[in-house]
């Protein structure tokens, strides 16, 4: 993907009958800021980010095998690897398959338990907010990790901001605990049946998600101090 001022970013040509997932922001300036926060000198360039177009089989290499076994696997559950995810996106040499969350705890015990595929760690879950994709503006990313065949696939499952809620896999993979809850503390995600799903970096009164996008990045009483952190276009004059 390139990057041009005052132009979208060029995508990679896909075939006509493959859906593109949605622009998830557009940017202006270096970091993101407008009007005369930004003192970088780009304030005219425009970005338009969009997330990579879901792929066409063949993917290539052990992709389709790990494909294949999957949707062999799914149909013991009613299921076929269709059926379980919106879609497959194999970019920078990388697998990663949007899971519909009614259908992760099934998806991802298959990972771990078939012999062809044999996912035995999971490396933890992360969130990421987008704020202008409506409907899909929370992202729990997880990766796996196949010792037995030395593979790493992604899995990746969205919710909307006025339901935050997508299936804890904890009853699958154990370490997963304070992952979700360093998730949940972080950017809100409420992951269902997590056996205890409390902050474990802030506070437990704490308002908010501090990695969200819309969190504020100033005004914020210090506790054990009593003072306030200034917002940030007052800490610094560059006139």
């Amino acid at each position: 993907m390139t990057e041009t001022p005052g132009t979208p970013a060029e995508l990679d040509v896909v075939p006509a009958d493959v859906p593109t997932l949605p622009v998830v922001d557009v940017r202006q300036g270096l970091f993101g800021g407008s009007g005369s926060g930004d003192t970088s000198g780009f304030g005219g360039l425009v970005r338009v980010i969009e997330m990579p177009a879901p792929s066409a089989r063949p993917y290539g290499g052990w992709f389709d095998e790990v494909a294949d076994e999957l949707d062999l696997a799914l149909q013991d559950d009613g299921l076929s690897l269709d059926a379980a995810t919106d879609a497959v996106v194999v970019s920078n040499g990388e697998i990663t398959f949007y899971v519909k969350a009614e259908h992760l705890l099934a998806f991802v015990r298959r990972l771990r338990d078939e012999p062809a595929l044999r996912f035995e760690i999971c490396l933890g879950v992360s969130g990421v907010h987008y704020p202008n994709q409506k409907g899909h503006e929370l992202h729990a990313v997880w990766h796996f990790q196949s010792v037995t065949w030395n593979r790493r696939i992604r899995v990746e499952v969205t919710a909307p901001d006025e339901h935050p809620h997508v299936p804890s896999i904890v009853s699958v993979y154990p370490a997963d605990d304070w992952h979700e809850r360093e998730t949940f503390d972080m950017f809100g995600i409420v992951f269902d049946d997590h056996p205890g799903l409390t902050r474990i970096l802030m506070p437990d009164d704490w308002y908010g998600h501090p990695q969200r996008k819309d969190y504020p990045l100033g005004g914020i009483p210090v506790e054990y101090k009593g003072a306030s952190i200034p917002p940030p276009d007052t800490r610094r004059s560059y006139t």
